[in-house]
């Protein structure tokens, strides 16, 4: 019970989390090329832009900042055995995010808030420029340490004192599981704030409301939003390779993939039985999963069946099947959300292009609700991942039942509920204050400090 509950609250503090995230990593690299133009033209609707998406920019990051700090306490509230075994290697990334991304990050954002009449137009954009690399770094490193637990590097196991220590730092820095995690997160981060740009920017310009700030809003984000929705299928192609090579459960349980096969057939679609782990009937083309794996019509795929009595041999007896129900279905949906995204993104950049037309006015109201479509893939992709290496919390190294705190079921219930319930708060008050500002437009931040009475934090 202790386990399952804090799963839960591990899964749902985490999911609350990332619906800040990725908007915090896209939204600053907009804001600080529209100050850049600001500088480098002089022109003051490029200050107006980078003011008024910074508006929404800190009320996001603010509520990151709340739900982040959370995370890494759950580390030693819920699990504690997990801490005390890998902490030496798991900690040291997360010690240089807190210490030299998160302060940089948070330095020179109070800088930029506070500075726009006493520094220069330069010294100013410069300063946004350095948030972005701050909150980069931030998910570069949190990202190494996620990448070591999905693919462990650089480590021995201390006997004696019952625990794993890290002897190789260099090779968790370029483990290339959390550089393809770093690729995919980033590229994820561009098209969630281009679709968030898009979005907001059709509302205005179907009320024909400061079109000299939302016209060129929706063009730079059409752009970059088309270029980071292909970045984000090829990053996430080119993980699905490596992944198969390093975790080739999680690989095969994505695909529902039950046998070995040379060549291997790709599932369209698959429905499986209450426990989610045995398939009841699908739809298979045969050869197209080897061509996606090899770029050929042939090579081994292993199965989920080989792949199961290889751990139980190594391993020991268990179950090391994930949840193949969940993780086939989180995985079509994430691809399935992708390339809609890619199909928006090309279709919003031919917009502008033809000069607005009116009869267009239609397809502009349609483009307010797209907004939640990478928030949908970010959050499929997530749970993918994390779920995909069940039942190891490190993989191969330590399995999730054992990493959990001695708790009691219900003083986790307790914060399950608590966490939760606070989460939801926040949440709703989030929407609340991004559609508040986002409805007032440019004019909210024409004559006034870009703060937010509570901006700071931990992202």
């Amino acid at each position: 019970m202790t386990l399952d509950l804090s799963r839960w609250q591990f899964a749902i503090t985490t999911i609350y989390h990332f619906f800040f995230v990725p908007l915090t990593l896209g939204l600053g690299w907009f804001i600080a090329i529209m100050e850049t133009m600001y500088v480098r033209y002089g022109d003051e609707t490029y200050k107006r832009m980078a003011k008024f998406w910074g508006k929404l920019f800190l009320i996001n990051f603010a509520m990151g900042v709340v739900t982040g700090i959370v995370q890494e306490f759950q580390f030693g509230m819920n699990w504690s055995e997990y801490s005390r075994y890998v902490g030496d290697i798991f900690g040291a990334p997360l010690a240089i995010e807190a210490l030299l991304a998160f302060f940089l990050e948070s330095t020179f954002l109070g800088i930029w808030i506070f500075g726009w009449d006493q520094l220069s137009k330069g010294l100013h954009a410069a300063a946004i420029w350095l948030v972005v690399i701050g909150s980069n770094l931030s998910a570069l490193f949190i990202l190494l340490a996620n990448g070591w637990m999905q693919h462990p590097v650089g480590y021995v196991i201390k006997e004696a004192a019952g625990r794993a220590e890290l002897v190789d730092f260099t090779a968790l820095v370029f483990n290339p599981r959390g550089w393809y995690l770093f690729w995919h997160t980033i590229s994820s981060g561009f098209t969630t704030a281009a679709f968030f740009v898009l979005g907001i920017s059709a509302y205005h310009l179907i009320r024909k409301q400061n079109l000299q700030v939302f016209q060129p809003s929706f063009r730079l984000a059409a752009i970059i939003g088309i270029i980071a929705s292909i970045m984000v299928g090829l990053a996430g192609h080119a993980q699905g390779i490596y992944l198969r090579e390093v975790q080739p459960m999680a690989a095969a349980a994505s695909e529902a993939h039950w046998d070995t096969a040379d060549p291997a057939p790709f599932s369209v679609i698959a429905l499986f039985d209450s426990t989610g782990k045995r398939e009841i009937w699908s739809l298979k083309i045969p050869k197209v999963l080897s061509l996606l794996y090899y770029f050929k019509l042939e090579g081994e795929v292993q199965g989920i069946n080989q792949l199961q009595a290889e751990y139980a041999a190594r391993y020991g007896p268990g179950d090391y099947i994930p949840l193949v129900a969940l993780d086939y279905w989180m995985f079509r949906i994430m691809v399935g959300v992708g390339l809609l995204m890619i199909a928006i993104a090309a279709y919003s950049l031919y917009l502008p292009l033809r000069n607005w037309p009116e009869k267009w006015t239609r397809w502009l109201k349609w483009m307010i609700w797209v907004v939640a479509l990478p928030y949908i893939a970010n959050t499929s992709g997530w749970i993918l991942t994390e779920t995909g290496r069940q039942p190891w919390i490190v993989h191969g190294l330590l399995k999730t039942i054992d990493g959990v705190s001695p708790l009691k079921p219900g003083l986790v219930w307790m914060s399950l509920i608590g966490f939760t319930l606070i989460y939801a708060l926040l949440m709703v008050a989030n929407i609340y204050l991004l559609i508040k500002f986002m409805k007032a437009g440019p004019a909210a931040t024409d004559s006034e400090s870009i703060a937010p009475t509570n901006a700071g934090g931990k992202d």
